[in-house]
């Protein structure tokens, strides 16, 4: 009961801890860093866009985690 319990916790606290330093950190890449480098603004913006939604994805998906039966043997 005790796994269980902590592999819940455990998703959420991922989802919290790595997805949302995602979306900040690509949204500061798109917005503040791609303006100021000409050349490779396209690059920087479509890079900051990428890692933002990868964690969309990676927060949505800590939301609808549920839990599993636990396999006793």
């Amino acid at each position: 009961m005790f796994f269980m319990a902590t592999h819940y916790m455990t998703s959420k606290q991922i989802s919290v801890g790595v997805g949302i330093p995602m979306i900040v950190v690509g949204a500061l890449l798109a917005v503040l860093l791609a303006p100021t480098q000409i050349e490779l603004k396209d690059t920087i913006e479509f890079i900051g866009s990428l890692i933002g939604i990868l964690g969309v994805v990676i927060f949505i998906a800590g939301l609808f985690v549920r839990k599993t039966p636990q396999i006793i043997s």
